[in-house]
């Protein structure tokens, strides 16, 4: 007689969103979202450590507001860090969160562009959701 397997862990909507985001998108191999202040919320990432991660997309996205606000050019939207065998992408998601994209050097750039709002909306859907009114 076999003994039951231990029970699945119930699937989580944010991390299913992130999978989707690395299925749709071309490159992309890892994803983390973090609170703007750098705490972990949910990754999908085998080989980076998601609370570094998180922690060092609080300090990006921070310093580089404070760059496009030095520069007068609006509101900063995304920061793209082009590196010798790939791309990491730090997008916020509303006024609490970011989503840090880890993707390769074969990221289709252009389709990251066209289905990150897509995404960004559909995390931040699901965050106000988990917020009780």
């Amino acid at each position: 007689m076999s003994e039951d397997p231990s029970p699945q862990p119930p699937p989580n909507p944010l991390t299913d969103i992130l999978i989707s985001l690395r299925d749709r998108v071309m490159g992309v191999s890892e994803s983390v979202l973090s609170t703007v202040d750098g705490l972990l919320v949910v990754a999908d990432a085998d080989s980076v450590h998601p609370e570094s991660v998180a922690a060092l997309a609080a300090a990006t996205l921070g310093v580089a507001g404070r760059m496009a606000e030095q520069a007068g050019t609006g509101p900063l939207r995304e920061v793209v860090s082009r590196c010798g065998s790939g791309h990491v992408i730090v997008v916020g998601v509303g006024e609490r969160a970011l989503l840090t994209v880890i993707a390769d050097d074969g990221l289709d750039l252009a389709a990251f562009q066209r289905e990150s709002p897509a995404t960004v909306e559909q995390l931040n859907r699901t965050l106000a959701a988990d917020v009780p009114r």
